[in-house]
């Protein structure tokens, strides 16, 4: 284990013990002796492969299932459902013809798309209009606004990590698009 007059490290004393061809009581107290100052790592590891090791090969029977599913079926209960984004499918000219309906610039969309418009800022009626547009509804819309996320679609290299931007409000977007005042006025007064 270790040279003359040096005491074993605990890795080596338990190696040894582990490799023992009769690890019982009688090995364990002979180590308990020797080396008193690892009497919990071994006896902890004597436990270990002492132990029996039990292989349940049978089937559950019915109850224990009926059991298994029932706790399952509570579990998945309590866990809120996935949000889905009703962005995510929609193509490149999926995207034009949205941009068309609604009137605005794709760079608008684009926008919208991931997420940077603060939501509250949007009117309700072209929040309705953009939904209809994707096949959605205001419910999902809204719903998925706080996944964040940048559309899975979009794939471009770059030196650092893509990283979310600060919400911006959709006037500020209208402008930055270079929408003309009065589509933009049109596009903001169309609140309820």
């Amino acid at each position: 284990m270790s040279s003359a007059g040096e005491r074993p490290s605990r890795e080596s004393v338990l190696d040894a013990f582990a490799v023992e061809r009769e690890p019982g009581r009688s090995t364990l107290e002979r180590y308990l002796r020797l080396y008193p100052e690892y009497a919990a790592e071994l006896v902890d590891l004597w436990r270990e492969l002492s132990r029996e090791v039990f292989d349940d090969a049978a089937p559950l029977s019915a109850a224990d299932q009926a059991l298994i599913d029932a706790a399952w079926s509570r579990h998945a209960a309590t866990m809120p459902a996935a949000t889905s984004d009703p962005f995510a499918a929609l193509t490149v000219d999926d995207w034009r013809a949205v941009a068309q309906r609604l009137d605005v610039p794709r760079q608008v969309v684009t926008a919208l798309r991931e997420r940077r418009v603060a939501l509250f800022s949007i009117p309700r009626r072209f929040l309705q209009r953009l939904a209809e547009a994707i096949g959605s509804t205001v419910t999902q819309l809204e719903s998925s606004w706080g996944l964040g996320q940048l559309s899975a679609a979009r794939s471009y290299k770059a030196d650092g990590k893509p990283a979310v931007g600060e919400q911006v409000t959709f006037e500020q977007v209208l402008i930055d698009a270079g929408v003309p005042a009065e589509t933009r006025d049109r596009l903001l007064a169309e609140a309820e």
